[in-house]
């Protein structure tokens, strides 16, 4: 596998995708995983340049993480790639019971020992800034909201299992490990070349564990990309933590250009790391007659875009929390039959647990597993009424439960389609006897999209 730049693991479902949209977009070809690949399956996707897996420990505590990622990890190193990533998501979220991010640098610094673990969490393209090592958010994705600090985060602060109270993530980590975390800020990323990668290598030599990224700019995360592709080697594979910035940074020094300029520096032939050209007015997708929208969402954002697409002719089916406790063979068939109904009658249709931001009468039964609880009911829902045959595009939204729907759904891997708002694109799916092989789906986080976006689901992307 010398060919492969990259691989990530994605902390969830919806993280996940947004990785592979950076990668695609970059030029570079990718498939994304719902477990590592066996040979068998990488015989299905030949030159492959980059590999993600999509996991599920964001919600899980860090005993679970542990016996989670340190399997998945020591697979995707024995792929081979420079670059092994931790694909977080954006905005942080993450405690040190639930999602722990400094157990996954725990667990990766015994299997991976570079001298550092660079830590950048910044997305411009998402509306996601780190600023001396304040770290701000969009409220809304491809949205003209406003800019908060993520521990006054309309949304991001009242998380239901992981709300923000701190926006320095040094402070924020410190609470999940006991590793150092030096900061690489925005005034040192504003020096010349020359003085840049000086006061990078000073930083360097007071030998901290963790180094963090300020980014504002797409230009911010091309330079930063520049220092990890130059710390890492097949011998000497980094290990990195951090948002979609990672591969968006990455991606611009994998280009054929970058890799023609090191090889004229170096005098070492850059064949092998070269991009395939990615033609991407071919990224199109069309419109459908209908689509499902199965959601464990409890973001204010992803309310308000049920309410915009209730207005205009889709439906609605709830998936009740204390039924679903009570009774999960009875509601999950119920939901089933009222969704599969109105899909048959030719109208869209939204499964959702909730459309006022996180339920507050969460059963005693479900507290602290809604996230597998509600993913697999919601996968069931979708399996079925793709097994009936009643739909062919799918959009899955909620980070924590999307993970559990899709491995309910039986999904094996995805390769992205095209574009519809950054950070959810559309996807083909790979699914080997199941009724979700070759169907269309979107995996959207809670923040993500403007209030149209199901509308966009249903009429793509020319």
């Amino acid at each position: 596998m010398s060919q492969l730049l990259l691989t990530f693991y994605g902390d969830d479902f919806t993280g996940s995708t947004d990785a592979l949209e950076q990668l695609t977009l970059g030029g570079i070809r990718t498939a994304l995983f719902i477990d590592p690949p066996a040979p068998a399956q990488l015989k299905r996707f030949p030159s492959l340049q980059a590999i993600g897996v999509a996991g599920k420990t964001r919600a899980l505590a860090p005993e679970a993480m542990e016996r989670e990622l340190k399997p998945a990890l020591l697979a995707l190193k024995k792929l081979g790639a420079r670059h092994i990533h931790y694909k977080i998501c954006s905005t942080f979220d993450s405690s040190p019971s639930i999602g722990s991010i400094g157990c996954a640098m725990d667990v990766a610094a015994k299997i991976f020992p570079a001298p550092f673990i660079p830590l950048l969490v910044a997305a411009p393209a998402l509306g996601r800034y780190t600023i001396f090592g304040q770290h701000f958010a969009r409220y809304g994705i491809g949205s003209s909201g406003a800019i908060h600090r993520l521990d006054r985060h309309p949304s991001i602060s009242q998380h239901p299992v992981t709300p923000m109270a701190e926006a320095d993530l040094r402070q924020h980590l410190a609470q999940q490990t006991q590793k150092r975390i030096a900061l690489f800020d925005i005034l040192k990323l504003a020096l010349p070349e020359k003085n840049f990668r000086a006061a990078f290598q000073n930083l360097l030599d007071e030998k901290p564990d963790v180094v963090l990224f300020d980014a504002l700019t797409h230009e911010d995360l091309a330079r930063i990309g520049g220092l990890l592709e130059a710390a890492a080697t097949k011998q000497d594979q980094l290990f990195s933590v951090g948002s979609s910035g990672i591969e968006a940074a990455l991606a611009t020094n994998f280009s054929p250009r970058s890799h023609r300029r090191k090889a004229a520096l170096t005098n070492k032939s850059a064949i092998g790391h070269r991009p395939s050209a990615m033609d991407l007015s071919l990224l199109t997708s069309a419109a459908t007659k209908q689509i499902l929208v199965i959601s464990g969402s409890c973001s204010p954002v992803t309310g308000g875009q049920i309410a915009w697409a209730l207005k205009r002719g889709f439906q609605e089916v709830r998936l009740r929390l204390p039924v679903l406790a009570a009774d999960p063979t009875g509601e999950i068939n119920r939901v089933a039959r009222a969704a599969n109904a109105l899909l048959h009658s030719g109208r869209s249709v939204i499964v959702h647990t909730t459309r006022r931001g996180a339920d507050q009468r969460i059963p005693a039964k479900l507290k602290g597993k809604t996230a597998r609880w509600l993913g697999m009911a919601l996968g069931v829902v979708a399996h079925g009424a793709l097994k009936n045959r009643l739909v062919r595009r799918v959009c899955l939204a909620g980070g924590d439960t999307s993970s559990y729907a899709a491995r309910v759904m039986g999904i094996e891997a995805l390769e992205m389609i095209a574009p519809l708002t950054p950070g959810a694109p559309l996807c083909r799916v790979h699914a080997a006897g199941r009724p979700a092989d070759g169907c269309e789906v979107v995996f959207k986080g809670g923040q993500v999209g403007p209030e149209n976006y199901f509308e966009m689901v249903l009429k793509g992307k020319a």
